[in-house]
């Protein structure tokens, strides 16, 4: 059953709401998802609605410039952002997440530094 959870960045300028479907997770090894310790629900555009603070949200585009990496401009903290991987969706950091709900994902790690090498497989997740 699906259910509607809040978060946001730590200052509390940019909140959003997601509809999650799945409690299932993903790890990647990739160096900007490593150093942020990101930990990815990916989820459909019309499942994610931003409450509060687009006038907040700083963008970090590298390499093919395809996944918009958005942050808050006051304190830094990347809650969600539109991913490479899967440019029509959003991916939430589910660590942004409000409450205790981490240790309600399954969280399995992905290989994001051959990201190439697994497109079919990150695909179907």
């Amino acid at each position: 059953m699906a259910e509607a959870l809040k978060g946001g960045c730590h200052c509390g300028a940019v909140r959003y709401q997601v509809l999650v479907r799945s409690f299932e997770a993903l790890e990647c090894n990739c160096s900007v998802c490593s150093k942020k310790g990101l930990l990815h629900l990916i989820v459909d555009r019309e499942d994610f609605e931003l409450l509060q603070g687009d006038e907040e949200l700083s963008h970090y585009r590298f390499l093919t410039g395809v996944a918009d990496h958005m942050f808050c401009r006051v304190c830094g903290v990347q809650s969600f952002y539109i991913p490479r991987s899967h440019p029509d969706q959003i991916d939430v950091n589910i660590r942004c997440l409000d409450g205790d709900v981490l240790e309600r994902f399954t969280v399995t790690a992905f290989d994001g530094r051959n990201w190439e090498e697994h497109i079919g497989e990150i695909r179907e997740t």
